[in-house]
């Protein structure tokens, strides 16, 4: 086949779950089909451009000034953002160039089957009835969420007004696409029950088990408690914060020397104020391979109290044999047991035990490992989910008028 593949950014270098979920399937996709790979290029970072190649035989990089969330000019998107039908999470990467381009490319190369990834990307494609929409998480709930755990009625006021305008905008473009892709049967039912559709097709999420196993040789007893995820998202950096404000003070209870390492591109002031005020506590910032920072660790953490789609971090971590603590949400959407493969808890209290009880118990700890390194190595290979890509893209209308 021949596929037009659109998406926000191009895949290097991959700090995010979704970055590595398409990049795991477009490297094996490449292997089969002549796949077209259109995006916004990150000036900073050329390695972007420079390595499509590993996953796409030809690449349309547009150039966008996307505004840094730390810039002073964020703030007044944000007020902007009070004026507009669009919600800023999707408005601030449009790229008027991309769309007219995306246009073209689709009249003139007679693509077989095209993806838009991301929800983001839909403000681009002009033929979404005719392409497969990958959603790599259900965007409204994660804004809803936002507003149940804002911390001042300002902020509550500003998250439920992009919760509606994201709320419109997605149930228009899931309603407009020819297919959808889900990354759980969970997030499958949530957009049928909530934007009235039926052409929506679950697909798991995968792990790449070798690369993750712990070699002989590898870091042991670095931290107790390791959290991995890029610090530049709002969950991530509401769950951490929650984390260390609410949790942490009542594992230090029982345990004062706790170790923590938070792994994660782009840290706000406030998390990197964590290691500066707590010297247990180690804030690292982009690092070249976060797989040293799990095999080191006591436990994994996933502190998530806002979210949506799959955490490939727990599978990752469990592909490390590194047990996994997290909330239901931080977990939902993959198939694990609460007990067996997993340690589920919602409250300070109980994601507090839940932690002492990883530290202090060997056996639990060596059960809870291989029975999450044996989940995901017979279930979640990156193959099985290919193939499983492969048949919702068969599903999905053509490409060409």
């Amino acid at each position: 086949m021949k596929i037009l593949w659109v998406n926000a950014n191009f895949l290097h270098p991959t700090t995010k779950g979704g970055q590595i979920r398409t990049l795991e399937m477009l490297r094996r996709l490449h292997k089969r089909h002549e796949v077209h790979y259109a995006a916004i290029e990150d000036p900073k970072s050329p390695e972007g451009v420079a390595r499509a190649g590993e996953y796409c035989s030809r690449a349309f990089p547009f150039r966008l000034d996307v505004v840094p969330k730390n810039s002073p000019r964020f703030v007044g998107q944000v007020i902007g953002g009070l004026f507009s039908s669009l919600p800023l999470a999707i408005s601030r990467f449009y790229c008027r160039e991309m769309e007219q381009q995306i246009t073209r490319l689709m009249d003139q190369e007679r693509y077989d089957k095209s993806v838009c990834d991301f929800l983001v990307s839909a403000v681009h494609f002009p033929r979404l009835e005719r392409a497969l929409l990958f959603q790599h998480n259900v965007e409204t709930m994660i804004w809803r969420r936002h507003t149940d755990h804002a911390r001042d009625a300002l902020r509550r006021f500003y998250f439920k007004l992009q919760a509606k305008r994201m709320y419109e905008f997605e149930a228009q473009a899931c309603r407009r696409a020819g297919h959808i892709a889900a990354v759980s049967e969970q997030d499958a039912t949530t957009m049928r029950d909530l934007f009235g559709v039926a052409n929506v097709s679950a697909i798991p999420t995968g792990v790449d088990v070798d690369f993750f196993a712990p070699p002989a040789n590898a870091p042991r007893e670095t931290s107790d408690l390791v959290f991995v995820g890029s610090m530049d998202w709002l969950p991530n950096v509401d769950g951490v914060s929650w984390f260390a404000d609410e949790i942490l003070p009542l594992i230090r209870q029982r345990r004062p020397q706790c170790r923590v390492t938070i792994v994660g591109r782009t840290p706000p002031k406030k998390i990197a104020e964590l290691a500066a005020n707590d010297k247990r506590v180690v804030v690292t910032g982009t690092v070249p391979d976060v797989r040293p920072y799990l095999w080191g660790a006591t436990a994994s953490v996933v502190p998530l109290r806002i979210g949506g789609g799959t955490r490939i971090k727990i599978y990752e971590s469990m592909a490390a044999h590194c047990p996994v603590v997290s909330t239901t949400v931080g977990a939902e959407g993959l198939d694990v047991a609460n007990g067996e493969t997993i340690l589920l808890a919602d409250t300070p209290q109980e994601f507090a035990d839940a932690c002492l009880r990883a530290m202090a118990e060997q056996e639990l700890r060596d059960r809870i490992s291989e029975d999450g390194w044996e989940l995901v190595r017979s279930q979640f290979s990156w193959d099985g989910v290919v193939g499983r890509f492969e048949e919702v893209l068969d599903q999905t209308p053509s490409a060409s008028c």
